[in-house]
């Protein structure tokens, strides 16, 4: 198993550079190891080959992997990317270094207030939902402006990003695009996107993160 993730990630990393250079960047994306519902000894594998920032998408889950391996690792950096509950800010602010779906104006007054009590304040990115996908968190596209307003007026929250998650049926290039766009009107330096199985399209239109899972773990277990 560590063997078989350690050459994941270094194959995933052969790929990020060789989608730099077609890209013409000189600086490489971060890499966000998604370790949802995977099992422990697949996390332990990657921490052994040296991966250090993850991505999950529960607090309650994130928190039983992740906080006594903090007290081992004390260079983890762990990402929010999945829909956050109000009732969950607090917690959220405690465990993670970077909250990626901020989406309405509700959860970003409750994270402001939960980081001002644990005086922390935190990198956050507004999560955007370029398919406008009634389905999915994120804010519309037309209501970003308004809501990027409240987030640094009124909050005073730490917004130096966007994050996307095209639609699975639609080319992803043309969310990236719109992405990257909405990023540089707003003079917003962090673009998260791109996953297993888009990231070298995403490196090409600026992704400063991006989200792998299955490319490194391999496919999540069925619960």
């Amino acid at each position: 198993m560590a063997t078989t993730i350690e050459a994941n990630l270094a194959g995933v990393s052969t790929q990020v550079h060789k989608a730099c250079i077609r890209a013409g960047r000189d600086a490489h994306p971060r890499l966000v190891a998604v370790s949802k519902r995977q099992p422990g000894e697949r996390i332990a594998a990657a921490l052994q080959a040296g991966q250090r920032i993850f991505g999950e998408n529960r607090v309650q889950e994130a928190q039983q992997r992740w906080q006594e391996r903090r007290q081992t690792y004390n260079d983890l950096r762990l990402h929010l990317i999945g829909g956050l509950q109000t009732n969950k800010a607090a917690e959220a602010v405690a465990l993670f270094d970077v909250i990626e779906v901020v989406d309405r104006p509700k959860l970003a007054r409750a994270l402001a207030v939960e980081m001002q009590k644990a005086g922390r304040h935190l990198e956050c990115y507004i999560q955007v939902n370029t398919g406008e996908e009634p389905q999915k968190s994120g804010v519309m596209p037309d209501d970003l402006d308004a809501l990027l307003a409240v987030c640094r007026d009124e909050c005073g929250l730490n917004i130096t990003g966007l994050m996307c998650i095209p639609p699975v049926e639609e080319e992803p290039a043309m969310h990236f695009a719109l992405l990257r766009g909405m990023a540089e009107r707003h003079a917003l330096e962090e673009l998260s996107m791109g996953m297993s199985g888009d990231f070298e399209d995403a490196i090409s239109f600026g992704a400063t993160s991006i989200r792998v899972g299955s490319a490194i773990f391999g496919a999540r277990d069925i619960l």
